[in-house]
């Protein structure tokens, strides 16, 4: 038995250790990085298309914008730095998605989790209202009040 959990063990780590060192090579490699970091940004010159993917003749910015980001991979930048200084740059269109920051996740978490407070503040008024005891018209201090209502139920047969 301990044979072959040990079996088990080995054949489930081997690929592990296979796949993590992979995309690790994968995530060292700057032209790697270069294409994957060029497919997360935009061309500034208004074709908005992908930088690594701007083909349209004669583009003023797009040589400049790739030439910065050869030089900030071999400076050693890190994916969230190249980010930051291309936003800071050209501001935050530069990006083709936003970057995940405390201010991005509130803008996308606090909507819906208000959505789902008011649902449930509706729900819970509604159920108040409903389980309200009916109001019962108080009776009525007319003279000869009894007479009329059997008048009017013999009338209408109810």
């Amino acid at each position: 038995m301990k044979k072959l959990m040990t079996r088990l063990t080995q054949f489930a780590v081997a690929p592990t250790i296979a796949i993590a060192l992979m995309l690790s090579m994968g995530a060292t490699n700057p032209t790697v990085r270069y294409h994957r970091i060029g497919h997360e940004l935009m061309c500034v010159c208004g074709c908005n298309e992908i930088l690594a993917e701007c083909n349209h003749e004669s583009c003023p910015d797009s040589p400049v914008e790739l030439a910065e980001l050869r030089a900030d991979i071999a400076k050693g930048m890190s994916n969230r730095q190249v980010f930051a200084a291309f936003q800071a740059e050209y501001g935050p269109t530069v990006l083709a998605a936003p970057m995940l920051t405390r201010f991005n996740m509130v803008a996308w978490i606090v909507p819906p989790a208000l959505l789902m407070i008011g649902i449930f503040g509706v729900m819970g008024l509604v159920r108040k209202w409903r389980l309200r005891a009916a109001a019962v018209p108080a009776e009525a201090n007319v003279q000869g009040f009894e007479e009329l209502r059997s008048r009017i139920r013999k009338e209408t047969d109810l």
